[in-house]
């Protein structure tokens, strides 16, 4: 098939996976450049890494890929060893950022990765192997709905453990994001070994669904945890008179987007600094050292941010 279609169906695929990952983000979504950023690493940077990393196991092994006995071997236990520490390894400095926050957060960039090497792979494949119609068009659906979300899954599967692991005593953040990435590796075996014989693709596809549904419901217990988290710290801000009593049950729902709290800019402004807070009052409880001085400001700093915007509104309010 061209190469024009077979980058196009790599490449729309893949950004509309990361988009609607992206949006399920509800409560605080991530800097889409960030997000861009690691889906670029795992489309060129892990893919990149992943070729070194199997070419000196080939030479170390002497398993080079040069029959079809060595081709099986290198698809199902190099690739799972070599292309998840490849797409992971970003996510180690990742986790440092003040943008990774928490579970959502590790699953949002780590599947970020994923589709980015995904779509890098996806297209080698179509390009590859696509030399008729059918067999391209076959390709492009096993790829796109399976292959592709396999990546995606396996190191959001990382990324979620290291949201966990952050805020976590030492033991846990020691063990967690290693015992993670393990099972990131076997995910990405058990999908690669299924589909190397005929009589087990099937499993491999019921798998991939199974995995799936189990994922997007870690995702949502994620999103109903940061949903505690705001109606929990902001609780002490009714008290403190930071947030008005009416505003505290609309802050962790949709009502927050709806029109007429405020004017538009306002509103938008007020409830994301809103959640800001919470979050801020979050990590400064959990975290220590120079960093707990660093949200202790930034708590202080929402405070008065979102005290001068209820103070202008009411001064607007006066005014008309």
């Amino acid at each position: 098939m061209p190469v024009t279609a077979s980058l196009f169906a790599a490449i729309l695929p893949m950004i509309l996976y990361l988009f609607l990952i992206w949006r399920m983000d509800k409560y605080e979504p991530e800097p889409i450049k960030f997000v861009l950023l690691h889906f670029f690493w795992g489309a060129f940077g892990a893919v990149k890494l992943s070729v070194i990393g199997t070419a000196i196991l080939g030479v170390a092994t002497g398993i080079t890929g040069q029959n079809e006995t060595d081709g099986a071997i290198q698809t199902v236990f190099f690739a799972p060893f070599v292309e998840e520490i490849a797409k992971g390894i970003l996510l180690l400095w990742t986790v440092n950022s003040k943008n990774f926050d928490n579970i959502t957060d590790g699953i949002v960039y780590g599947t970020a990765i994923g589709f980015g090497f995904g779509m890098t792979e996806n297209f080698l494949y179509f390009v590859a192997y696509g030399d008729t119609a059918s067999s391209w068009f076959y390709l492009v659906i096993v790829r796109s709905l399976f292959s592709a979300v396999m990546h995606a899954i396996s190191t959001g599967i990382f990324g979620a453990a290291l949201g966990i692991a952050k805020y976590s005593n030492s033991f846990v953040r020691s063990l967690l994001p290693f015992f993670a990435l393990i099972f990131s590796m076997f995910v990405h075996f058990f999908w690669n070994a299924s589909v190397s014989f005929n009589n087990t693709y099937f499993l491999g596809f019921v798998f991939i669904i199974i995995l799936v549904i189990v994922f997007l419901g870690v995702l949502k217990f994620s999103l109903s945890n940061e949903k505690k988290i705001i109606e929990h710290e902001l609780l002490e801000e009714v008290a403190l008179g930071i947030i008005p009593q009416n505003y505290l049950p609309i802050i962790s729902t949709r009502l927050r987007l709806k029109k007429g709290w405020m004017d538009e800019n306002t509103r938008k402004v007020y409830f994301r600094t809103a959640i800001h807070l919470a979050f801020s009052k979050m990590k400064f409880k959990k975290v220590k050292g120079a960093r707990k001085e660093f949200y202790y400001n930034e708590v202080v700093q929402n405070r008065i941010a979102l005290k001068s915007l209820i103070d202008n509104k009411k001064y607007e309010m006066r005014k008309e």
